[in-house]
């Protein structure tokens, strides 16, 4: 691969995960969910399983436990997230999703199924499906964390 090459393609990879993060977006919004920004979609996906604490949802963002716990504060105004006392640690408590935070969660699933429909279209099931076989032997296992 020519340096050119290969200084282009980390461009190209951020700006496909930018327009994907975007496109979901404005799929939410137009779904109803016009209070969320990109940073709550990366919450909501460590919540989704079975809830976390207020550090776990820190170290899976990136942040530190106040800055996680002043998004918490602002998902449980919003009705997205609950606070309930965590079932293995009493001085713990667990944040989960609301019946809200689930609906804006599958909202942002079909935004995201929808654009990647849109991708088929460009490149072809064939294809995109070789592009996320093959990204998925580069792409490190765990959470995804938002670029602030």
């Amino acid at each position: 691969m020519r340096d050119d090459d290969a200084l282009t393609l980390p461009a190209l990879l951020l700006a496909a995960g930018s327009a994907l993060v975007d496109s979901i977006q404005a799929g939410v919004a137009a779904r109803g969910f016009t209070d969320v920004r990109p940073a709550h979609g990366f919450a909501f996906a460590r919540l989704a399983p079975s809830g976390a604490t207020v550090s776990e949802l820190a170290a899976h963002l990136g942040v530190t436990r106040q800055a996680a716990a002043q998004l918490v504060d602002e998902l449980v105004t919003r009705g997205y997230v609950e606070r309930r006392p965590h079932p293995e640690d009493g001085r713990a408590q667990l944040v989960l999703l609301t019946e809200r935070g689930w609906a804006c969660t599958r909202a942002a699933d079909a935004a995201a199924a929808e654009t990647v429909g849109t991708w088929v279209g460009v490149l072809g099931q064939e294809r995109l499906r070789a592009l996320r076989d093959d990204l998925a032997k580069l792409a490190p296992a765990g959470h995804l964390r938002p670029t602030w």
